[in-house]
């Protein structure tokens, strides 16, 4: 079978990770938590997984009908490490939801015409409408993060972006815009172990881009830009959610908790809910535990 990139992820763990990663994946079962630092050790059982997110779908449909018959508008902004979930994240809290009310964004990169214009313009026209919910698959963060790690925006050009994200934020919210964000974080090594099962995988090998091959020898420049946005734009207006997904289930029922605590709704049952794990779940003072 061929491999994507020439096989360059596999090569990647055979040839070039630190010889603790190589040996996580390589001694890791499949249900094994390979993060040291990680609360649990096995990911959470499927009937435990699906009995919890049994009701907690039907607390995203009333949520969803209130949005609706009430006007409110939500942003929920979902970003991460690469393979750290975002995607199955927003499937799980989008399953039985209604596209029109509760709509994914998943922007490329700019055009040549959106490169020249102020940079969150291309991001304000997507925003929601009197009852409608936004999911954003990444986000005006991009250039906190990633862009700044491949070098595709300049210093100045990324603090002038921190200069003024504090006041675009609370703008959203003077607005009366809901703003909820994520940073879903994985281990080093499940990371891997994730690129390496898209690669060898048929239907998952077109998640796999050039980023995510180059971004394998880069970690440590991801998490000081990591450190640094997170530190920067974790406002009262605008504050982080860090879930820690090395266990995807336990990362999903987090997510799908914290969006239903953060926003009152008709039919709202906060036993139901529950309250997120704040082992995997919290402020940034837990991102890189």
């Amino acid at each position: 079978m061929d491999l994507p990139f020439d096989g360059a992820i596999s090569r990647y763990l055979t040839e070039t990770a630190p010889d603790d990663i190589r040996a996580a994946i390589e001694n890791g079962r499949k249900k094994d938590i390979l993060s040291d630092s990680y609360p649990y050790d096995r990911a959470l059982g499927k009937s435990d997984y699906e009995e919890t997110m049994e009701v907690l779908q039907r607390q995203l449909v009333r949520l969803q009908a209130d949005i609706k018959a009430t006007g409110k508008r939500v942003v929920v902004i979902f970003e991460g490490r690469d393979a750290a979930g975002k995607g199955r994240t927003i499937a799980a809290m989008r399953e039985n939801l209604n596209p029109r009310v509760a709509s994914v964004v998943a922007l490329s990169k700019p055009s040549d015409t959106e490169a020249t214009q102020w940079y969150f313009q291309r991001y304000v026209d997507w925003l929601p409408a009197a009852g409608e919910m936004v999911l954003f698959d990444r986000s005006w963060y991009n250039r906190g993060v990633v862009e700044h790690v491949f070098g595709f925006c300049t210093p100045d050009q990324r603090e002038k972006f921190f200069h003024q994200l504090p006041e675009f934020e609370k703008m959203l919210a003077d607005e009366g815009i809901i703003l909820v964000k994520f940073w879903l974080n994985v281990g080093r090594a499940e990371q891997l172990r994730r690129f390496i099962a898209r690669e060898t995988d048929p239907l998952k090998q077109w998640k796999l881009s050039w980023i995510d091959v180059e971004g394998l020898g880069k970690w440590d420049a991801y998490s000081d830009a990591i450190a640094e946005t997170l530190r920067r734009s974790h406002t009262d207006p605008a504050p982080w959610t860090v879930v820690r997904s090395d266990d995807k289930k336990r990362a999903r029922i987090a997510c799908i908790q914290t969006v239903l605590q953060a926003i009152d709704f008709e039919g709202k049952n906060a036993e139901l809910i529950g309250t997120p794990d704040a082992s995997i779940c919290g402020s940034p003072a837990i991102w890189d535990v």
